[in-house]
């Protein structure tokens, strides 16, 4: 495309991206005690978290199979503005706790294309920019998240439970619109559909499907501490609504100062499978120590370990998960993965949210505390696995 064409389409796009983001995670953070002060018991609570992830799970595969078969992107982008307008809007305009789940899980029908935006952005660039394109949206994602998640607990203590989500609305309706201009390129969709064929090959292998399961028990943490119970955890042992803001700034941070070490520091230092052992095993330790804390000071600091090891295990699964696929079937591996992790994103925060209701707002998180904990005894037993292997190779090789 033309240089005014792509330098205009790529500003309008990562607006775009952004408020899609910042218009969800606005109020991630004020969800579960805005659903508590609605009477909402915790097995409810856990249902709305949960319905986010559902969504996503179930969509996201057929809208990028979809997309490849029509062979176009921007209408899908513009689907997925429209909804989360819809989605923001509804939760604003009610007090009614069906109706908020049913808003909840449009803005995990809308997440759903954030496929569709990874591969429109991509086409903007040559190949050997991708890399550099991949890390400026996700720049844009991890900056929508913070800033959002961030000022929630300020605007709710300014305004009031209903202030995010006006918010959301208007933003994602300035962002449907935008989508309208969003530049496609005329030739279309490069990319063959996904097959049958290479679904069911790509799904075969081992290091995926093991990536995935560990993918699936983090995203279940994360989703049921931080993007879940951790604000009505702060509430309950005393902290204010404003408060919320400063225990996201304490684990976002880490968070997003974390990717930055993973690649250049512990895989070089430590390998790949004792960076993974590392990381889930901190997660599970400060996760577990979570309900045990009864102090503001105390709580951002847990939060902030628990912020940096989730950001070191994200990229590396991710990593991990696509280096043994072929190039030509990487683009099926990642919808797969995806498609996969989203399981953790409804099945943790759905079951803390049971056990809250029957045992106390802390079994949730011994419940994710204890998926860390077996999470880092699968690595050591697949590293150990994996080692012998190696060396019954090594022999086999050297017998010859």
């Amino acid at each position: 495309m033309n240089t005014l064409h792509a330098t205009r389409g790529k500003y309008i796009f990562l607006v775009v991206s952004f408020i899609l983001w910042f218009s969800h995670f606005i109020y991630v953070p004020i969800l579960s005690p805005y659903l508590e002060s609605m009477g909402g018991k915790y097995t409810f609570v856990g249902l709305v978290l949960s319905s986010y992830g559902l969504m996503q799970f179930l969509f996201r595969l057929p809208i990028g199979i979809f997309s490849d078969l029509m062979k176009i992107r921007r209408p899908f982008i513009v689907f997925g503005m429209i909804v989360s307008t819809f989605s923001c809007f509804g939760l604003a305009l009610t007090d009614s706790l069906g109706w908020v789940l049913l808003s909840r899980s449009l803005a995990g029908l809308a997440a759903a294309t954030w496929v569709v935006f990874t591969i429109l952005y991509s086409s903007y660039f040559t190949d050997r920019e991708i890399h550099r394109a991949m890390g400026s949206i996700s720049f844009v994602v991890v900056l929508a998240q913070l800033l959002g998640m961030s000022v929630s607990g300020y605007i709710v203590n300014e305004w009031g439970w209903h202030a995010p989500f006006w918010i959301g609305g208007i933003l994602s309706t300035i962002g449907a619109l935008l989508s309208l201009f969003i530049f496609e390129p005329k030739e279309g969709v490069q990319r063959e559909p996904i097959g049958l064929k290479d679904l069911t090959s790509v799904m075969r292998e081992p290091l995926l499907l093991k990536m995935s399961l560990l993918s699936i028990l983090a995203h279940s943490i994360i989703f049921t501490t931080m993007f879940g119970f951790i604000p009505a955890y702060a509430l309950k042992i005393g902290l204010k609504a404003s408060d919320i803001s400063l225990i996201v700034f304490s684990f976002m941070i880490p968070h997003a100062i974390a990717t930055l070490f993973i690649g250049k520091l512990f895989v070089p230092m430590f390998g790949q499978w004792r960076s993974l052992k590392i990381a889930f095993g901190l997660t599970a330790f400060f996760t577990l120590l979570t309900p045990l804390i009864n102090s503001k000071v105390l709580l951002c600091i847990v939060q902030g370990f628990n912020g940096f090891s989730l950001g070191l295990l994200f990229p590396l699964l991710l990593g991990m998960a696509i280096e043994s696929i072929p190039h030509q079937k990487r683009a099926t591996a990642m919808g797969v993965y995806q498609a996969l992790y989203a399981i953790g994103m409804f099945a943790g925060p759905f079951f803390a949210g049971v056990l809250n209701s029957y045992m106390g707002i802390a079994a949730g998180f011994y419940f994710v505390g204890i998926l860390g904990v077996a999470a880092t005894l699968l690595i050591i037993v697949w590293n150990r696995n994996e080692q012998e292997n190696k060396a019954d190779y090594k022999l086999f090789r050297m017998s010859r």
